[in-house]
């Protein structure tokens, strides 16, 4: 990693982490199952994770 897109990348999977967690501070698993909105975001958070990890 030395690049600025790898930068770029690094910034976006650490943005989707910190928004993973403040998401989820203080839930429960069945408020989680019983929140859709909440269950998308937290999918969509991990696809963006994953997605900077796999191209950096």
């Amino acid at each position: 990693m030395c690049g600025r897109e790898d930068k770029i990348r690094m910034r976006h999977l650490l943005d989707a982490a910190k928004e993973a967690i403040s998401f989820t501070r203080g839930k429960t698993r069945r408020s989680l199952d019983k929140n859709r909105i909440l269950t998308l975001a937290l999918v969509k958070d991990i696809e963006i994770i994953g997605e900077a990890a796999t191209t950096m």
